[in-house]
């Protein structure tokens, strides 16, 4: 049972019950409540003051006369960001940014903001993690900062909200939302009630000012944010930074976006001045690449609007053990074993005894069915030791019965192809009776089932 004063949350969707259960009944997550204390019944006072006039005073309109222009949006100086946001942050928004401790999000978000502050933009920069000291030393080592960037430390939201109503900047970032605390809420700084708390206030804010607000969230050991699931559903627009804290290369993937779509990414790339753009992907992507290695495919993924070629490396070896070892990096693993049974079963390829690792170079995560092919492509090919020509790429899903089904956006995928200068693409023979693609400069081989894909090799 709760305390007197304290409530328990659940930290998946911030369902509150007055004891605690195994299993919340609103998301049915499991050992996810954790005791905090309560608001109270004054809290709820102060936080209904906070609602901006026009919520209070709401009334209903017609459809035919709501606006549907979103009015100007803020370039963020990133090409590759403002493609993710649709075009520019929106005047009026709320942005969520998350991503791995040391994966670059405040950098990013710094950089960001001497861009903005640069095309003559107000922007505060609030931080509840850093004192000025460290801000300063991190913006010296990106560059110089021009002098509309401003900084706070401060924890205390209403205040902030308070300096923020009187400076009435074009841009806020708040870093991070988990260090913040407003008066509505009696809880510590982190739990989910303060958490919502805090980020309703910030969307109150954002809309009753018209600023565009950036939040920035830790994440939990699954990789999402932390606190309750309710925050992601609060805000318009959810962004996501991936990638290895070794690695060079940086995906911004958006998962929720209310002014535009949400399959597109940007990639960066982490250099000791910030990040860089990365504006060609798919040469970043293939290059340094070995040369006539069996078990290394060339594939082209759809992410958005635009192509982008991966290498699929495979690497099968005979197990030592009862139990061969399955494992796969940037990519499903249950999706892998699928494809080896497949095999085993369609093309003769007796991989029961092997061990198998697949891995998507240039640490970028794949859930595309188009990369099947490719996945069957490399595992034959490291199996029979038979490279495929470094200058072949190849791609489409393949089904349970071994067929090789077609794929979205075929023509795009090709004419990426002939861009970086392959000669050959092995493509579902399906999709060639719908598609007319003679003008492209490249050989195109369509295969209906793996057994012609791999008779290829």
């Amino acid at each position: 049972m709760a305390g007197k004063g304290t409530l328990f949350f659940c930290k998946e969707c911030g369902h509150e019950s007055a004891k605690w259960v195994g299993q919340c009944p609103a998301c049915k997550q499991w050992n996810t409540m954790t005791e905090a204390p309560s608001a109270g019944k004054s809290s709820s006072r102060r936080t209904a003051d906070h609602r901006p006039v026009s919520l209070r005073e709401n009334k209903p309109v017609s459809i035919s006369e709501v606006r549907t222009d979103e009015g100007e949006r803020l370039l963020t100086g990133f090409s590759e960001m403002d493609r993710v946001l649709g075009g520019g942050a929106v005047k009026g928004s709320l942005v969520l940014t998350g991503g791995d401790p040391g994966i670059g999000k405040s950098t990013l978000i710094l950089q960001m903001c001497r861009n903005m502050a640069s095309d003559k933009r107000d922007v505060l920069y609030v931080s509840g993690e850093e004192s000025l000291r460290q801000i300063k030393l991190r913006a010296d080592r990106i560059g110089d900062m021009p002098e509309g960037l401003k900084l706070l430390c401060e924890t205390q939201l209403d205040d902030i909200c308070d300096t923020a109503r009187q400076t009435k900047p074009d841009l806020m970032i708040i870093d991070s939302v988990q260090t913040m605390s407003c008066s509505a809420s009696d809880s510590a700084p982190g739990s989910p009630a303060q958490v919502r708390e805090c980020t309703m206030l910030l969307m109150h804010l954002a809309k009753e000012e018209g600023i565009a607000v950036f939040i920035i969230g830790h994440v939990t050991k699954e990789g999402v944010v932390a606190g309750p699931r309710l925050l992601e559903h609060m805000v318009d627009t959810v962004l996501y930074l991936e990638g290895e804290k070794n690695a060079a290369y940086r995906i911004l993937r958006c998962v929720k976006n209310r002014f535009g779509a949400t399959d597109e990414i940007g990639v960066f790339e982490m250099t000791s001045e910030g990040m860089k753009e990365v504006p060609n992907p798919s040469a970043h992507m293939i290059s340094g690449r070995a040369k006539d290695a069996p078990g290394s495919v060339i594939s082209c993924l759809i992410e958005g609007t635009r192509p982008i070629m991966v290498e699929v490396q495979a690497l099968t070896m005979r197990s030592d053990f009862g139990i061969p070892r399955r494992t796969a990096s940037g990519t499903d693993p249950n999706r892998v074993n699928i494809l080896m049974a497949v095999m085993e079963k369609h093309s003769g390829i007796h991989m029961s005894g092997y061990d198998a690792y697949v891995n998507i170079a240039g640490g970028i995560r794949v859930t595309e069915p188009a990369l099947d092919l490719a996945i069957v492509m490399a595992l034959a090919g490291s199996y029979k030791s038979k490279e495929l020509p470094d200058d072949t790429v190849c791609f489409g899903e393949v089904g349970l019965s071994g067929e090789v089904r077609a794929v979205t956006r075929l023509k795009d995928r090709i004419a990426e192809a002939a861009k970086l200068k392959f000669k050959t693409c092995i493509v579902p023979k399906v999709s060639l009776e719908k598609e007319e693609l003679n003008k492209y400069d490249i050989e195109i081989v369509g295969v209906s089932d793996i057994r012609q894909a791999i008779n290829y090799l």
